[in-house]
């Protein structure tokens, strides 16, 4: 009986002393475990509200920078920017309400105001729906048109051309026109062989909130509208083959009557200080093979209020739409049925 109780004894001091022992591990092992869940918690928090504000940060970039916004609701933007009850105020949002209901247009997209503007929303739409190159460009290689114009037809004066804002002449006109034309070429064919339409819509945002790139596609189109006025004025000088009639339209005012002064006092100063006047849209429509359909909303209530560019185009062509107030900055407005 006595050696049991010395052995129950031992037993439970052994059991004590273990106990002590592992009661001071878990002691520490639960301090270091609220210590890293703390500090976990805390690095969450931190990682969170950083992620945030950098989501923020790129957000409120990409708005800034995105130069065609995403889509808003018509009539909800139509009573955002006319408020009061002045004739003008009334007059555009009868010609909102119009085209909600009668040409179902139901939201539209923002453009941004400059003098790209045109350019800006034909291109994008173009882009976003993925029309392919006109077929003329299929046939010739536009990256060669800036040398064939000087080349083939001795138009030294385009060292004069100017990049819109940049303002940039000189003897490496060349090379700066090259880069356009390649930037134009390499994203449209990029796009247009994208068939997924959110994919896409995805390319095109990040193309339109780089604006470089932007300014250089925009310089090549000025060019190809230069080198189109270019040929037509040779075909009329030689008598050749008619020419379509918006080019007589052109070439008819005094500030643009051949290539030269219709760049230098024209296709220079768009970007810069002028927008399209409504002759180069026709000229744009034509060359770009499209039917440009614009909604002027300053001409309600009248035969002008809806006009084709060009008004001659052939079945083929593929339609885009554009809605203005003033004829010179353009919105691109959305049809849903």
């Amino acid at each position: 009986r006595y050696e049991v109780r010395s052995w129950t004894a031992a037993a439970k001091q052994s059991l004590c002393l273990m106990w002590q022992k592992v009661k001071v591990q878990l002691m520490l092992s639960m301090s270091f475990l609220v210590a890293v869940c703390w500090y976990c918690r805390r690095l969450y928090s931190f990682l969170a509200q950083l992620l945030k504000r950098w989501s923020n940060y790129l957000q409120r970039k990409l708005i800034r920078n995105l130069s065609v916004l995403t889509e808003v609701d018509l009539l909800g933007y139509s009573a955002r920017e006319w408020k009061g009850e002045t004739k003008q105020a009334k007059h555009m949002r009868e010609a909102y309400e119009e085209l909600f209901w009668s040409y179902h247009i139901k939201y539209l997209r923002q453009v941004r105001k400059d003098n790209y503007c045109v350019l800006r929303a034909v291109l994008f739409q173009i882009f976003s729906q993925g029309i392919p190159f006109p077929s003329w460009m299929k046939e010739r290689d536009i990256l060669k048109l800036p040398e064939k114009l000087l080349y083939s037809q001795g138009c030294n004066w385009i060292q004069q051309y100017s990049f819109g804002p940049e303002r940039y002449t000189g003897p490496n006109v060349f090379g700066k026109l090259r880069k356009c034309m390649e930037t134009l070429k390499t994203n449209w064919t990029e796009i247009s062989a994208t068939k997924d339409q959110e994919e896409r819509g995805n390319l095109c945002n990040t193309l339109f909130s780089d604006e470089s790139k932007e300014h250089k596609l925009y310089e090549a189109i000025k060019f190809i509208m230069l080198y189109e006025v270019v040929e037509a004025y040779e075909q009329m000088k030689n008598r050749e083959e008619p020419i379509p009639n918006l080019f007589n339209l052109l070439l008819a005012r005094d500030s643009s009557s051949d290539p030269l002064s219709f760049m230098m006092n024209h296709l220079n100063a768009i970007g810069d200080s002028m927008c399209l006047d409504q002759v180069e849209v026709f000229l744009l429509g034509y060359l770009l093979e499209v039917k440009i359909r614009v909604y002027r909303l300053h001409k309600f209530n009248t035969e002008e209020f809806q006009v084709n560019y060009p008004d001659e185009y052939r079945r083929e062509w593929n339609e885009i739409s554009l809605l203005t107030e003033d004829d010179r900055y353009y919105h691109i407005p959305l049809f849903r049925t």
